[in-house]
């Protein structure tokens, strides 16, 4: 089959995470989804609209991928009105993946801006699962507002788990908000973890990622091992197109996994 013609996958299941955002269950139609790694991500095609690509964040129980996905523009738009027995196409797995067995034995620092978090969700559940092949674990989470955090359950049970600490930070609190107020790099000076033996999974709005991989860097973390996830105007995500080329590389083929040693230069020039 040509690698641009999607496969067949069904809404096996719609859970709202907000009122914008929402995550579901694909399956396909028929056989079972290849395997995916971390980081890694599928191109979704909303039928007669348009095709995006959208992070793994999980796998289901009963199989298929969890792909969480926020209405910010007409196919993401389409994608969220689905509902289970809807069919969607989908692509991939494609990319790179987060590193996670460079981290073991270290102490490990996961930073994620808005729905970043979707992506790192199978890093912190790796975490999570075999903490006692890691250091200290600190999870860091900024939103915009308390309403516009994923996955609040999830992170209250990955509170109590025992040696990961998990704080979240919003740009704009309300009434009831008893927590931290501003950038996710502000928690940074706040966490504990050794810097000469630290990994970090960073992935977020690309500012937020610049600003958060430098502040980990200034404090003594080798930038070789801080990872990023730099999604540029992926198009068709096999390195077809040319639409998401950074400096010399494509970041549907390179990325969107790649190490802040890699990636600090080619981010210098902002997003357009």
């Amino acid at each position: 089959m040509h690698p641009m013609t999607p496969m067949p996958y069904r809404v096996r299941s719609r859970h709202p995470d907000r009122a914008d955002t929402v995550t579901l269950t694909l399956g396909p139609l028929e056989g079972t989804c290849p395997p995916f790694l971390p980081g890694q991500f599928t191109m979704i095609y909303a039928p007669g609209v348009g095709e995006i690509p959208v992070s793994i964040s999980g796998r289901a129980r009963a199989g298929g991928y969890l792909q969480t996905i926020r209405a910010v523009g007409a196919v993401s738009g389409a994608l969220c009105r689905t509902r289970p027995g809807d069919v969607v196409g989908v692509r991939g797995p494609y990319g790179t993946a987060w590193d996670i067995p460079a981290a073991v034995g270290l102490d490990v620092v996961v930073a994620a801006g808005g729905l970043g978090l979707a992506a790192l969700r199978p890093v912190i559940r790796e975490l999570v699962a075999h903490g006692s092949r890691y250091g200290r674990i600190s999870v860091i989470v900024g939103t915009h507002t308390p309403s516009t955090l994923i996955y609040p359950t999830e992170l209250a049970r990955w509170r109590e788990t025992r040696g990961v600490d998990v704080q979240v930070t919003v740009d704009h609190p309300d009434r009831a908000w008893k927590g931290p107020v501003g950038p996710v790099t502000r928690l940074i000076d706040q966490i504990v973890f050794d810097p000469r033996r630290t990994f970090a999974f960073v992935c977020g709005p690309e500012a937020m990622m610049r600003t958060t991989a430098a502040r980990l860097v200034r404090r003594g973390v080798p930038a070789r091992r801080v990872a990023l996830s730099v999604e540029r105007n992926m198009k068709c995500g096999v390195g077809r197109c040319g639409h998401c080329q950074l400096g010399p590389l494509l970041t549907c083929l390179d990325g969107p996994v790649l190490s802040y040693e890699r990636a600090a230069g080619l981010l210098s020039t902002e997003e357009l």
